[in-house]
């Protein structure tokens, strides 16, 4: 996530064209690392979040509401204390620092009119939210760092602000040819990008990464390789546009999952990210953040499904594992019934007692001599009848262990599925129907037995997509929507797609299945490829057939089918043409 200098300029400026004026109402804290504090002026009322997060820090407006806790943090109430009813004065960015200086004019405790200023420090494993008073001195902070955590910079109250030590690098909006020819001497086996991020401030890898291919045509360039003349002129003009601007919000979508943004148009991607323009910084980074917390949310609760079904999942591979080691001892059965009828075919020359038959075994080819351990404590006859009953119980063990080994195999498989369905889940919503799936399999318990809205899972809303000849192709995102898409939905004489013996969704062609063209069938194919395990796979094969040769075996596990007559299509995903149907 580019947050750097560059965008923080940008962010700066949309900030000043708002906040001065306005005043400090509510200050709240409903995270650790989050603040929201309501502005107003102007006729009108804003929330801005301050966020000092590793790796989310940032400030912007924000229409998300946040639920806050009972009680708020010291730390929200010093900032309550020192900055309700204050007025904002300024926003502004020390030079090529990732880092918001807020200022505010407000009261002290003597009723004197006086400074405060709130700074921002965006750094990574360094962000921090500190709090200074008009001397510049620090009241509090959310991360302090004493003599222990650095030598170089402590931030502590009482101490006066310092902003963080330099990284000794140059300034790309006033170097000159010269000075590049300079610094790039010494770096020739670099890439390009990697040259520019090692001597310039300011610049994230995104931005050095586009800077490359604006210039080059390629981001893994090496600096070796390329005419310096043509790339120095190329630099010069890009930083000039960055000073000047205008900047325009975008945000990069793969997949439509948020993946990156910058202030200016970024081509190096291609056709492999969809771009999207938005209103203003602040939009931006309050969508962006939003949905970055709602995956992790997602991630984060997802787990402990995970777990569970990783367990049941191991649980049943144990399972198996002894009952095919069982299965293999019922196969030496035979030999318990040949040993029977030698003891009974030899019974007149035994006696109670014995320990041991020695006898010729009539069944092997070279009529050997053969010895059987027996039961001193019962008749020849007796010895005889331990044998066959032995050979009578392997009998029926195998035809029982065959039954719980094919169980176990449909259990194994059901599972496997169900944790290929987690890893797809794009949010809450398709947690819940995969919960509901285990609740009805009686996987899990419902914790809620009263609340019937929540025993009732939802209308199952598969995936949608358009082929090239403009027909609609569906897919299933869990064993539910799979088994209505197939069974209810979907008509006899359409399309139904697999990955052939490979978890994944269940996909239908909405189209006869005799007017379905070739290109139809390899897209669908390539949906049913990437939606499953075999995502990043080459050739993989996927069956079709008509929806008619489709069957549900009784008590089969959701999402289990058998198929017939069936043709099988090798395809590779391509996530660039799958986000095109998608919305088309």
């Amino acid at each position: 996530m580019p947050l750097d200098a560059v965008f923080v300029s940008a962010l700066r400026a949309e900030l000043n064209e708002l906040l001065p004026g306005m005043r400090i109402d509510k200050i709240q804290q409903p995270e650790k690392d989050v603040f929201i504090f309501q502005v107003r002026g102007r006729g009108v009322t804003k929330k801005l979040l301050i966020a000092a997060g590793v790796g989310s820090a940032r400030v912007h407006f924000t229409d998300i509401t946040r639920e806050n806790p009972q009680s708020p943090p010291m730390f929200c109430m010093l900032l309550r204390k020192h900055l309700i009813g204050a007025r904002i004065v300024s926003v502004r960015q020390p030079y090529l620092e990732r880092i918001l200086d807020i200022e505010m004019d407000t009261f002290d405790e003597m009723g004197v009119n006086a400074k405060k200023r709130i700074i921002l420090e965006m750094i990574g494993k360094h962000s921090n939210f500190i709090l200074l008073d008009s001397e510049g001195r620090v009241i509090d902070c959310l991360r302090k760092v004493d003599a222990e955590m650095s030598e170089v910079r402590q931030v502590l109250p009482g101490l006066f602000y310092r902003l963080p030590p330099g990284q000794n690098k140059h300034d790309p909006f006033t170097v000159t040819v010269e000075e590049l020819e300079k610094y790039a001497e010494a770096q020739q086996d670099k890439t390009v990008d990697s040259f520019l991020l090692n001597t310039f401030s300011g610049l994230s890898p995104l931005m050095c990464r586009e800077i490359s291919y604006r210039c080059t045509g390629n981001t893994d360039i090496r600096l070796v390789t390329t005419n310096k003349e043509e790339l120095f002129a190329c630099f010069l003009r890009f930083m000039e546009l960055l000073k000047t601007g205008p900047y325009t919000p975008f945000m990069l979508f793969n997949q439509d999952i948020p993946f990156d943004f910058s202030c200016i148009p970024i081509l190096q991607y291609g056709s492999l990210m969809s771009p999207s323009s938005l209103n203003s910084c602040s939009e931006l980074l309050d969508s962006f953040f939003t949905e970055k917390e709602k995956r992790e949310r997602t991630r984060q609760r997802s787990q402990h499904l995970l777990k569970t079904i990783k367990n049941l999942r191991d649980r049943t591979v144990r399972k198996l594992q002894a009952q095919n080691e069982e299965l293999k001892a019922t196969y030496v059965r035979e030999k318990m019934r040949e040993q029977g009828d030698i003891i009974k075919a030899n019974i007149h020359r035994m006696y109670k007692g014995m320990s041991l038959l020695k006898a010729q075994n009539f069944y092997a080819q070279d009529a050997g001599e053969i010895e059987i351990p027996l039961d001193e404590k019962l008749t020849p006859q007796q010895n005889a009848a331990k044998y066959y009953k032995a050979y009578a119980k392997a009998k029926n063990a195998e035809i029982m262990l065959k039954e719980q080994i094919s169980s176990a195999s449909d259990e194994q498989m059901y599972l496997e599925s169900v944790l290929e369905e987690i890893s797809r889940a794009q949010g809450e919503k398709d947690l819940n129907e995969i919960r509901h799936e285990l609740i009805i399999g009686g996987y899990l318990k419902n914790k809620d037995k009263n609340d019937t809205k929540k025993a009732k899972s939802p209308e199952p809303a598969p995936l949608r997509f358009k082929s090239s000849s403009g027909i609609t192709i569906y897919v299933g995102k869990n064993n539910l929507q799979n088994d209505k898409l197939t069974l209810k939905t979907a008509l006899k004489n359409e399309t139904w797609l697999h990955t052939q013996k490979i978890h994944g969704s269940h996909v239908i062609i909405k189209a006869p299945f005799e007017e379905t063209d070739t290109q139809t069938i390899k897209e669908a194919a390539m949906l049913a490829a990437f939606y499953s395990r075999a995502q990043h796979g080459e050739n993989v094969p996927v069956d079709y057939t008509r929806v008619k040769n489709v069957k549900k075996p009784h008590g089969a596990k959701p999402g289990m089918v058998i198929y017939t007559d069936y043709q099988t299509v090798f395809v590779t995903p391509d996530a660039r043409h799958i986000d095109k149907m998608h919305n088309a």
